[in-house]
């Protein structure tokens, strides 16, 4: 496929570079290069596993994975973000050591290297630009962090020439590797949420009971749990309490789901009088009028 082919290239493009670049961070002596050939042998890994795990999730639900593949490709991202989080974390101290003990750095080899880092990086959005993938989207971005980073370098490259204060590369550099830890942080944070199922954010589980409480046939909505199966797939379980068409009352309780973003519903149907099973129901503070006496979720 398209989407797969330019996934790839653009793998292809920060794996062969990264070697690159350290190589040349070490020929200039600038740990500013030396911390983006990290970045992009983050990116290369991230590349290849979104690449990798992008088409084992493919794969249809089996009885070892009745939930599909979906999560193999968080579980690249967690892996990715823990590499580019040590890494991270590992040219900070570089560059701090640097800013102790300044060294000698040559801003042509930074500039060269800028300008090719560039324009590699630049193929890389090429390749990768349209599609809706989540893959494919982070991907890109990484791509365009990546030339954001390399014009960094050749500014600072420029500004070393000019005023011959080498301590700007180790500077830039702390500054690339904090923007990635950052980033890094915030995804390892996003990912834990989904692990750890808890609710996903932007969905008010309070207003959407009260929204399916209003329906017609829907006396009471209790025990929902909202989780997030991968980054794009919301799941909800949840019990009805209905005295009306069963058929009807799930269609319209599954269309009101629809609308929260909420594609994947398993839902039980409970009548007035039926007790609920669920202990856990017990602790909901809001009573039921009738021998029920809970009401909203978890």
């Amino acid at each position: 496929m398209k989407g797969e082919k330019g996934i790839l290239v653009a793998f292809l493009l920060n794996l062969i570079f990264s070697a690159f670049e350290f190589a040349g961070g070490v020929l200039s002596g600038s740990v500013a290069i030396l911390s983006d050939s990290v970045h992009d042998l983050g990116d290369a890994v991230s590349i290849g596993a979104a690449w990798l795990l992008e088409r084992k999730r493919s794969c249809p639900p089996d009885e070892k994975h009745t939930y599909g593949y979906t999560r193999y490709s968080m579980l690249g991202g967690f892996i990715t973000s823990t590499i580019l989080l040590v890494g991270s974390a590992v040219m900070i101290t570089s560059a701090v050591n640097k800013l102790i003990h300044p060294s000698e750095v040559k801003p042509s080899v930074m500039t060269v290297f800028g300008i090719i880092g560039v324009c590699v990086n630049m193929i890389g959005v090429l390749f990768t630009r349209g599609g809706h993938s989540l893959n494919r989207r982070a991907v890109r971005l990484h791509m365009l962090e990546d030339v954001l980073g390399w014009v960094t370098v050749i500014v600072g490259a420029a500004v070393i020439r000019l005023t011959g204060l080498s301590l700007v590369d180790p500077v830039i550099s702390i500054f690339i590797s904090v923007f990635i830890l950052i980033s890094a942080i915030g995804n390892l944070k996003e990912i834990c949420d989904i692990f750890l199922e808890k609710t996903p954010h932007g969905v008010d589980v309070t207003s959407i009971r009260h929204e399916l409480c209003r329906l017609d046939g829907v006396a009471d909505v209790h025990h929902i749990h909202v989780r997030r199966l991968d980054e794009e797939q919301l799941c909800a379980t949840m019990h009805i309490v209905s005295d009306g068409d069963g058929a009807r009352v799930k269609s319209a309780v599954r269309e009101t789901l629809r609308g929260h973003g909420i594609s994947h519903a398993t839902l039980e149907l409970e009548t007035r009088d039926e007790p609920c099973g669920e202990v856990s129901c017990k602790l909901e503070p809001k009573a039921r009028h009738h021998h029920h006496n809970h009401g909203h979720s978890h």
